[in-house]
C-alpha cells in the first residue's frame, strides 16, 4: 500500500519528500482494521457500534484523541484501539515518537476516564497492535547512549525490532494497555501465505484479538 501511494502520488508530480509521500497517504494499516471489525462482529457486536471515522474520544491534557476504531454500544465506551507501523529508515527517530505517543494517548485517556470524561462507562478495553518492516534496519543490534547512568540491561544490544517487543510487552504490564501485538514482516514476502512473524507469544495477535472479542462479546 505504501509503495503504491508513492507512485501514485509521482504519476500526479505530488511527490512529498523522501517517504513521507506514503506516510501521508494513509490508509496502511486498512487490511488490520476490516479484520478486526470482521471478527467482532462474528462475536456478535453490531456493526453499527463499531466506529473508523468519527472516533475522536475525550482526553484529560488534551481535548480530544483520534483513535483507529471504538466502540460504543448504548453510550457506552467499550473499546478503543490504536493501529501503528513503522517502515524504512529513520527506526531511532520513528522510535522515540511512536513510544511516546503510545504512553501519552494512555495517560491522556486513562485520566480523562478518572475524571469522568465518559459518564458511567465501564473501564474500556484499550488496544495497542504495531507492525514493524523485518530488515537489516529493524534486526541489527543498537548501541546506547549512556553518559551519565546506565541503561537497564534488557536494552543493551537491543534491535529496533527487540525494543518494540519489549515496548509493547510493558505496555501491557504496566497496565496502560490490555493488550498489545507485535507483528514484524518483510514486504519482499508480501505476496506469500506465510508473510509475518510474532516474536512473541505474549504480543501474538491471536492473544489479542481473543481478548478483544471475548471483551466487546461479553458486552454486548
Amino acid at each position: 500500500m505504501r509503495d503504491r501511494q508513492i507512485k501514485d502520488q509521482e504519476r500526479r508530480g505530488r511527490s512529498d519528500q523522501g517517504a513521507r509521500s506514503a506516510v501521508t497517504g494513509g490508509k496502511q494499516m486498512d487490511g488490520f482494521v476490516r479484520k478486526i471489525i470482521e471478527l467482532m462482529t462474528a462475536s456478535g457486536v453490531d456493526e453499527g457500534n463499531i466506529y473508523t471515522k468519527r472516533t475522536h474520544l475525550p482526553g484529560f491534557f488534551r481535548p480530544v484523541k483520534g483513535w483507529d476504531i471504538v466502540v460504543v454500544v448504548d453510550g457506552e465506551l467499550q473499546a478503543a484501539i490504536e493501529l501503528k507501523s513503522q517502515v524504512g529508515s529513520s527506526f531511532g527517530n520513528n522510535f522515540n515518537n511512536r513510544t511516546e505517543e503510545a504512553m501519552g494517548t494512555a495517560l491522556d485517556i486513562w485520566t480523562a476516564y478518572r475524571e469522568g470524561a465518559f459518564r458511567t462507562s465501564p473501564a474500556p478495553w484499550l488496544g495497542y497492535l504495531f507492525l514493524l518492516e523485518d530488515c537489516p534496519g529493524s534486526r541489527s543490534p543498537v548501541r546506547t547512549q549512556e553518559p551519565h547512568f546506565p541503561v537497564f540491561e534488557e536494552f543493551r544490544g537491543a534491535s529496533y525490532a527487540k525494543r518494540y517487543e519489549l515496548f509493547c510487552r510493558k505496555l501491557v504490564r504496566e497496565r496502560q494497555y490490555n493488550a498489545a501485538c507485535f507483528i514484524i514482516a518483510d514486504r519482499e514476502r508480501s505476496r506469500s501465505d506465510e508473510n509475518y512473524i510474532e516474536p512473541a507469544e505474549d504480543l501474538s495477535a491471536n492473544l489479542f484479538l481473543s481478548q478483544l472479542t471475548r471483551h466487546v462479546g461479553d458486552r454486548r
